[in-house]
This record gives C-alpha cells, sequence and structure tokens, in this order.
C-alpha cells in the first residue's frame, strides 16, 4: 500500500471511529427514556455535540505524528483525497465522510474559503439526489374494519423495556385521531402506515416517525409517546406539515436517533417535509457539521448563480454587539462582532463566544435558533453594498482579512432569517399582532423553564418565524436563571426617592427586578397590558425564584414541543 492510501485508509478509520462513538451515545437514548434519567439525557446530548471536535483533533494528532513537515505537503494531500474518495465510494454516508476529511484538511492548511485543490469540493448538485437506498421501516395495512388492533401491532412493534399504561386505549386514541384528522380524504381515510424502524428521542418524549398513506395521497404521522409515573403512553399524534416541521425545526435541540445511515434517512425526511432545507434535517439529526457542508454548498450554489445581488445589512434595529447582513434572495443572516461595544454593553468578545457556546449546548425547546460558527468565509468585495462594507471596516475590522479582491471574515455566526418581532407588530393586523406579543411573552416562559434568561429582552432580539412562531436569536446577554438574583423592586421611603431617575438602592451585577419588565420590553401600551395579563408571571419576582429553586434541584417542567390540540385523550 502507497503512502497516500495508508493515510487514507487512517483518516476513513478515524472517522468509523468517531461514527462508533457517536451511535454509542446515541443509544443510551432509549435506557434514559425508559429510567426517566432526563439530567444524564442532556449530559449525553451534550457530550454528543463536543464528540465531532475532538476525534478530529484525534486524527489530526496521530497524522502529525506520522507525517511530520509532510502534513503541510499539499501534493501529498491531493493524493490522499484521491485514495479516500476511492475508499468510501460505496457508503451511503460518503459525504459524512468527505466533510469530516475537509475538517481535517482545513485544519491543516487553515483553509480561507474552498481550496478545491485538496478539498472535496461540490457547489452544484445536492449529493443526496444519488441516495437510492429506502430507509429502513415498517410498514402496515389498516385495516378498516378494526384499525385499533393494527395500531397496538405497531406500539407493540416497538419494544422498550417498561409497559404501555394501556397499550390498546392508545392505539384506540391513534386510530381516533388519525381518523379525524384526514377525513377530508374521504370515507375511510387511512389505509396504510409506514414508519421508520429507528425511535427518535428527544427531552422526555420518543417518536414514531413515518407517514400514513390513504388510497391516493400522503401525509407525515409522529406518533409521540411519553414514560411518566402512569407508565408508557401514546401523548399525540401530528399529521399536520407545519406541526412535523416546528418538531425538526432549527430552533430545537438535535435528535438522539440510532440511524445505521443518515443520507437515506433524509431523503425520507424530506417527503414529508419538501420545504424543508436538507441542511437544517442533517442538524437536526444531530450531525451539525454536515448540515454546516450543505448550508455552505446550497447558500454559495445560490450566490454563485446571482452575480449582480449584493449583500446588504440586515432588516432591524442595528445591534450594539453584532453586525449582521444578509443576501436579500436567501434566508440567511451573518452576524460579526464587533470590535467594540456600547458602553452599556457589561460584555467582552470572550463572553459574547461562550454564550452562544452555552445555547448550542442546551435543549432549545424552540425558542432559541440554532446559529452555526463558520471560520474563515471568503466573500468578493464587490458583492458587498458600500454602506455594508463600510460598516464592517469601521466596526468589525478585527474579523476582516483582505486578500486582494477578496474578504474572508474571520469568524461569524449564521442564522436563518426570521422578521424581527418589532418590525413584525408595526406590520401586521391587530390580531396578528396580539398573536405574536402573547407568543413573544410563552417564549420566555419557555425559555425560563429550562433555565435560559434572555437578558435582553427588546423585541428586536426576537424573531417570527413563517409559521408565526416567536423565537429569540440574540445571546450576548443571555444568562443561566440559576445564575441570576431575582429581587423585588424595594419600595420608596420618601418622595425623593421616588421621582429618581435611577436606583436609590445597591444593584449587584446578576440582579433582575421582573417588575421592571414591561418597562424594557418595549411592547406598545394594548399589548403590554395583555402580555401581562395572560402571562402574569413573568413579573412576579416571586415565580421565578419558585423556578430558580426547582431548576437548581434539576427539576425541569416539561415542555411539549406541539400545542395542546395535537395531545391524545
Amino acid at each position: 500500500m502507497d503512502d497516500a492510501a495508508a493515510f487514507a485508509s487512517l483518516i476513513g478509520e478515524a472517522f468509523a471511529d468517531y461514527h462508533a462513538q457517536f451511535a454509542a451515545i446515541t443509544q443510551r437514548a432509549r435506557r434514559r427514556f425508559e429510567q426517566r434519567d432526563w439530567p444524564a439525557a442532556r449530559a449525553d446530548a451534550v457530550e454528543r455535540i463536543a464528540l465531532y471536535d475532538a476525534c478530529v483533533d484525534e486524527c489530526r494528532l496521530r497524522l502529525q505524528a506520522v507525517l511530520g513537515q509532510r502534513a503541510f505537503d499539499r501534493t501529498l494531500w491531493q493524493a490522499i483525497r484521491d485514495r479516500y474518495a476511492k475508499l468510501i465510494d460505496a457508503q451511503i454516508d460518503r459525504e459524512l465522510y468527505k466533510t469530516f476529511y475537509n475538517t481535517l484538511s482545513r485544519r491543516f492548511f487553515k483553509t480561507h474559503g474552498v481550496d478545491a485543490q485538496v478539498e472535496f469540493v461540490a457547489l452544484d448538485i445536492a449529493p443526496t439526489d444519488a441516495i437510492t437506498h429506502p430507509v429502513a421501516r415498517h410498514s402496515y395495512a389498516v385495516s378498516l374494519k378494526q384499525p385499533t388492533e393494527t395500531f397496538e401491532r405497531v406500539l407493540g412493534n416497538y419494544a422498550f423495556d417498561v409497559p404501555y399504561a394501556h397499550r390498546t386505549r392508545c392505539a384506540a386514541a391513534v386510530a381516533v385521531r388519525l381518523q379525524d384528522d384526514l377525513a377530508h380524504w374521504g370515507q375511510d381515510p387511512v389505509r396504510a402506515i409506514e414508519l421508520l424502524d429507528t425511535v427518535f428521542y428527544r427531552e422526555r418524549r420518543a417518536y414514531l416517525v413515518g407517514r400514513v398513506l390513504g388510497e391516493s395521497r400522503f401525509s407525515p404521522c409522529v406518533i409521540a409517546l411519553i414514560h411518566d409515573e402512569a407508565g408508557l403512553r401514546v401523548d399525540a399524534v401530528l399529521t399536520r406539515r407545519a406541526d412535523v416541521a416546528q418538531l425538526f425545526g432549527i430552533s430545537r435541540s438535535y435528535f438522539q436517533a440510532d440511524l445505521p445511515t443518515v443520507g437515506d434517512a433524509v431523503v425520507f425526511l424530506r417527503t414529508l417535509l419538501p420545504h424543508k432545507p436538507i441542511d437544517e434535517l442533517y442538524t437536526v439529526l444531530g450531525r451539525a457539521k454536515q448540515g454546516k457542508t450543505e448550508r455552505f454548498r446550497t447558500f454559495y450554489s445560490h450566490f454563485n448563480e446571482r452575480p449582480n445581488e449584493q449583500l446588504t445589512q440586515a432588516d432591524g434595529t442595528p445591534g450594539m454587539v453584532m453586525a449582521v447582513f444578509t443576501l436579500p434572495s436567501y434566508p440567511l443572516v451573518f452576524k460579526l462582532i464587533r470590535d467594540r461595544f456600547a458602553e452599556s454593553k457589561q460584555v467582552t468578545r470572550q463572553d459574547v463566544l461562550e454564550r452562544y457556546a452555552l445555547v448550542f449546548n442546551r435543549d432549545r425547546v424552540g425558542r432559541l435558533l440554532d446559529a452555526q460558527p463558520y471560520r474563515s468565509l471568503r466573500f468578493p468585495l464587490a458583492r458587498f453594498a458600500p454602506g455594508l462594507l463600510e460598516e464592517l471596516r469601521s466596526t468589525c475590522a478585527n474579523s476582516l482579512v483582505f486578500e486582494g479582491d477578496d474578504v474572508i471574515i474571520a469568524l461569524c455566526y449564521v442564522q436563518r432569517r426570521l422578521r424581527p418581532l418589532n418590525l413584525y407588530l408595526r406590520e401586521q393586523p391587530a390580531e396578528a399582532a396580539r398573536a405574536a406579543a402573547l407568543e413573544y411573552g410563552q417564549a420566555i416562559v419557555d425559555m425560563a423553564r429550562n433555565n435560559i434568561f434572555p437578558g435582553d429582552m427588546l423585541l428586536k432580539n426576537f424573531g417570527v418565524s413563517r409559521h408565526g412562531r416567536v423565537v429569540f436569536y440574540d445571546y450576548d446577554e443571555v444568562r443561566l436563571i440559576t445564575d441570576c438574583a431575582f429581587r423585588d423592586w424595594p419600595k420608596a421611603q420618601n418622595e425623593e426617592d421616588q421621582m429618581s431617575a435611577e436606583p436609590w438602592f445597591h444593584v449587584a451585577p446578576g440582579d433582575v427586578f421582573p417588575e421592571r419588565f414591561a418597562q424594557f420590553m418595549g411592547l406598545p401600551q394594548a399589548l403590554a397590558k395583555t402580555v401581562q395579563a395572560v402571562h402574569g408571571q413573568l413579573f412576579d419576582a416571586g415565580w421565578w425564584r419558585a423556578l430558580q429553586a426547582d431548576l437548581a434541584q434539576g427539576r425541569y417542567p416539561d415542555t411539549p414541543p406541539y400545542l395542546p390540540s395535537l395531545r391524545v385523550a
């Protein structure tokens, strides 16, 4: 075996080792669910996120030790890439292997942009288009006369080491819900159901994911299982694409799903969610690096197809910590940390990095938008609108490197573009604005119940998704609820205190006064009163302290990832 083949084999073995460790962590999810060990499930999620970089670094050190100065020989790496391509050609998940290889090469060469000489590059095609292998699934014909028996068999085929509280009752509830949800298909609408072999786990639920088929159409079908004091039971059935899209949304944590191969599962999931980008499906399945690769590929393909479209400042109120730009025709934003912050921002650049990492490693419960860090992105200078380029030069110079006609962005965070809530409230009719304001209040409640305090509650830091869901996306002041001190606002002792524009008492770092939140939210008066009426607990320091005490003891409230109306009786 020549040197290039040997090194290609070493990289392939390193990815296989990563894949095995990824599977080992993922496989714990069933046991965590059966034992209701939610703290351990959260720890597993954090461990799995850190695994990729740990395995890449281990492989890099091994290669460095073997190659010495040859580790920077571009001709050798080109030969390694070609050998590696042949080695992995038969793999369904060869794109995951390629991403692992690219990550290694970029760390050796500190690549800016894309290096087609040593990397795998595919900006023109969707790699999943070549996958024809059918994902493993169970298929069932549904008895028109006795559908409950079919669904009892369905539930029985997914064995757990804990019993159902009442499997027949659960099966009947599934049958009734499907008949009701799909009644517009006609009489006896449900003819068959097919579900992936793999059970999906996240937070406190297990999901059977697939589709329900009628005579001439199909719909997504997700059966949500919970395990509580009463035992195992069906909690909800989701058949609308909008509800399933939110379950697989980018404001949620990653699933623990022990898929033997990932690409074929992504192809299947796209039949359920045809408008969901491939990168988001890879990401929500826990393959965040592959998600980043797919996001890069699809954005740059779109970017290069529109050579006359310029990058511009994103809509919304400019941030004091981040400069944000976008390509108007593509739903992403790019966020750069400014060199200097306004005096009112008592944070450092390192604080910002740590807080974005904090969010990345926590349960996001549908309220915190995934923010992927990208390093050394290369853009042509000519593609920046003059005003944007001037802003970046003057406020983000430490993050920029200029090379000829290009600019390299050392670090930026990339997020899905949402409509800022402050703009949305101005644009919408009264009823839609009211619904969004209540969603805003619920978003703060949901984050709090999962130990996240947003810090800055201004409307500009929240966005509205295409499904009308309000999520938070600005993390420079995020803190854990357990790190805050929630205080009652002291009573004024005299008229001078009462009229003072500044607090007349000591305020320590970390002190929070919920009674004053309404002054800092920026809601119009009528909407502020509506939020206070419905979400009054947000303005009660006692509620925050009680929640804080529960969180400190590891008692996290359950936050279902679907509407109450989707739950079965």
